[in-house]
């Protein structure tokens, strides 16, 4: 290996220390050890499915690796469980774009469940590129057993959350303003940034 390629002595370490980790179980041994202080819940907002990882991930990856040590370290149990977000709007730009469609019609003809299994097929197309680089950044995090936002027991739990604002009456109506890009309305539905709703040819 040329002078040009060779790893830093840095890079070494780097590598060095993670196989230390994963041989050792260290992740895993953080997990079972005594926590006099109890649990401490963190709840960590997850990544789009349906991309790859960018430096910003890197960054908030960072963040959310060490408050988890931190109260680790203080005498926590912190459960770390990856969770993929599987947002229906970027996923089915994704599949539109790939069968050609351009109009609403275009999935009515292929069939409103076809379409939606052909976005489940796709929806992890790249979480083996976020395995790889998670992992090589040092964030621990339970990988194998992640959960998706796809998935009923997650959607469930979502509705359960709902009903119990609901119930507290934190819940009401009222107005916002939204912006909206055309972009992204040649799916089932009208669509709008943050949320989704039903239009008819004159859409909203």
């Amino acid at each position: 290996m040329s002078a040009e390629t060779e790893k830093s002595e840095v890079a070494k370490r780097e590598e060095d220390t993670l196989a230390f980790w994963n041989e050792r179980k260290i992740f895993e041994k953080t997990l079972e050890k005594e926590a006099p202080n109890g649990e401490y819940v963190f709840y960590d907002g997850p990544p789009f499915a349906t991309g790859l990882p960018h430096y910003g991930h890197i960054v908030a990856s960072v963040i959310k690796d060490v408050v988890p040590r931190y109260f680790t370290m203080r005498g926590y149990h912190v459960p770390r469980v990856w969770g993929w977000d599987c947002h229906g709007l970027p996923i089915e730009n994704i599949v539109e774009k790939e069968l050609g469609f351009k109009h609403k019609k275009d999935i009515l003809q292929m069939g409103v469940a076809a379409f939606n299994e052909r976005c489940r097929e796709r929806v992890l197309t790249y979480a083996s590129e976020w395995e790889k680089i998670i992992p090589r950044i040092g964030r621990w995090a339970d990988m194998k057993n992640a959960y998706r936002t796809m998935d009923k027991p997650f959607m469930e739990s979502v509705w359960w959350v709902f009903k119990q604002l609901y119930d507290k009456g934190l819940v009401y109506e009222d107005y916002r303003s939204m912006l909206r890009d055309d972009a992204f309305s040649a799916g089932s539905f009208g669509r709008i940034q943050g949320c989704e709703r039903y239009c008819g040819d004159g859409e909203v």
